[in-house]
């Protein structure tokens, strides 16, 4: 395979290129390191311009599930260019979302049976927000204004996203733009963490004084299941998260689950809500639908919910669309991924990689004081102080370019390290991983010595 780039951009001149006219995201330009440039992948490995390997150990912001440049999905999608890349889809239908949606519609518990397509995580949740807040005015409740959001929680960066996350730390310029959202505790967890059960009764107990006075007021709450994502790899026990979404339907609250960080395989089950026992009224997917090949999005709305939008007056369907929406090339590689988890057995590998991220956590408690380790599936998290720390802060910045500049993408959120690499993973790279980060910590250590 070349890996020779073109003339006109030469390895030399692509980053200063980049530094001209892109601009990245969650990044601070004026004082951030240049990005190493990326040519190709292939399985859990990144290659940059120079040849050098990365290990891909957050599966690209947490979506290539099965690892880059698969040879199945690749063909998936090879096969479906060749026959119809887009069409709209309002007045239109095509195979691919129609063998999407059932797929996806078995998959999921109950009867989550209708499928909005979008195009990413964010939109996927103003979806359903928008969904939740017609729904009540579809039958006269139009006092049904607030939603109900857990504290640190982060729904995206859409308007509606933002306001249900607002208190995660990343939105406070926008909050004029943001409406009104009640916020609740979240118990998070670890390994043997003594106090949960005290936790979560004191949380519980909170949420149902929220519902009490103002249930009737409340269109929707809205929780990420089992792992707060960039609130800090924070997890909640599948007991609380199935007793809060059963409260909430006593309420006669709609509950949306965003699932876009958890869903497909990362809990240890295809979606979180299978792991806590319980149906919610719409989820939202994202991330790993596509495995990280093209931009897409799901809300699944249960038949009851849909059933309320039909209706003679065309002012009651949910009229919003996108340019985008249920792409056929991003249906079919999507396809092609969900029949991948049970050809290759994948939630097998899950729990083969969750064996692996307890036995490493256990050795690096011998050698380090960390706190609040925790692993759930592919997810393995610890914190390196007993604080949270800000989204970026000295020592999570330092490891991370000490990762990269050891070949490993591991991306610290605050004082949380964390590993969610694609299933494809080997034993040989996990153990790659598991001796950068104890060499990283190492590093911290001496430093904090030496000051």
């Amino acid at each position: 395979m070349n890996d020779t780039p073109e003339k006109d951009v030469l390895p030399s001149n692509l980053l200063a290129k980049d530094k001209r006219y892109c601009w990245h995201p969650m990044t601070q330009h004026k004082t951030e390191p240049d990005p190493p440039v990326i040519v190709r992948a292939v399985g859990a490995s990144l290659y940059d311009e120079n040849g050098n390997e990365i290990l891909d150990m957050i599966s690209s912001w947490w979506t290539c599930v099965h690892g880059h440049s698969n040879p199945q999905l690749n063909q998936a999608l090879i096969d479906q260019a060749q026959n119809l890349e887009h069409v709209m889809f309002a007045g239109f239908t095509h195979p691919p979302a129609i063998k999407l949606a059932e797929k996806l519609a078995q998959a999921l518990p109950g009867d989550l049976n209708r499928v909005f397509y979008s195009d990413n995580g964010s939109t996927a949740n103003e979806i359903a927000l928008k969904i939740a807040y017609q729904y009540w005015i579809n039958q006269g409740q139009h006092q049904r204004t607030k939603f109900l959001a857990f504290e640190k929680a982060y729904h995206g960066e859409t308007v509606g996203a933002m306001s249900v996350g607002k208190g995660c730390g990343f939105f406070d310029d926008f909050e004029d733009l943001m409406f009104e959202v009640d916020k609740v505790p979240y118990p998070y967890t670890w390994n043997d963490d003594k106090n949960i059960e005290e936790k979560e009764r004191t949380a519980l107990e909170h949420i149902e004084k929220t519902m009490k006075q103002h249930g009737n007021e409340i269109a929707a709450l809205i929780v990420e299941p089992l792992m707060q994502g960039a609130g800090g790899l924070r997890f909640s026990r599948p007991e609380f998260m199935h007793a809060v979404t059963k409260m909430a339907h006593d309420y006669n609250l709609l509950v949306i689950y965003d699932e876009v960080a958890v869903g497909f395989g990362r809990t240890g089950r295809l979606f979180a809500c299978e792991k806590i026992g319980i149906t919610p009224d719409l989820i939202c997917l994202s991330k790993g639908l596509t495995s990280g090949y093209l931009p897409m999005s799901v809300t699944v709305a249960t038949d009851d919910v849909y059933d309320v939008f039909l209706n003679d007056d065309p002012d009651r369907a949910f009229l919003h669309s996108h340019s985008f929406t249920a792409n056929p090339l991003a249906c079919t590689v999507a396809l092609k991924s969900l029949e991948m988890f049970e050809e290759h057995k994948i939630l097998d590998k899950i729990a083969y990689i969750e064996s692996c991220h307890q036995d490493f956590l256990s050795t690096l408690q011998t050698q380090f004081q960390i706190f609040m380790p925790r692993v759930m599936g592919s997810i393995m998290a610890f914190n390196i102080a007993d604080e949270e720390g800000a989204y970026k802060n000295e020592n999570g910045e330092c490891l991370r370019e000490y990762f990269f500049q050891n070949g490993l993408n591991i991306r610290p959120i605050g004082n949380a390290v964390y590993l969610m690499p694609p299933f494809c993973i080997t034993k040989d790279q996990l153990d790659r991983a598991y001796q950068g980060i104890i060499d990283g910590l190492s590093l911290i250590h001496q430093a904090k010595q030496a000051a």
